[in-house]
């Protein structure tokens, strides 16, 4: 599955666009490199997303197309 496509499905960023536009600006790290929107997400890699000052970092256990809202913390866990 895409990154920018896993951010939104997983709930850590709300809409697809803000995700595409965060991978341009180079706030997120997969696996410690910086990644683009269209790199596949698999389970086990790690996700790092700087928001302004404060930094999320998550492990991917599920990648589902799609998920309920309630199901979504499911897909990964914070590190």
């Amino acid at each position: 599955m895409r990154l920018d496509k896993f951010l939104k499905v997983s709930r850590l960023i709300k809409r697809r666009t803000v995700a595409n536009e965060a991978c341009d600006a180079g706030r997120i790290l997969v696996n410690g490199k910086v990644a683009k929107a269209s790199l596949n997400v698999k389970c086990g890699d790690v996700i790092e997303i700087s928001f302004g000052n404060k930094e999320v970092k998550v492990e991917v256990l599920d990648v589902q197309e799609t998920v309920r809202k309630d199901d979504a913390k499911e897909l990964y866990k914070y590190l």
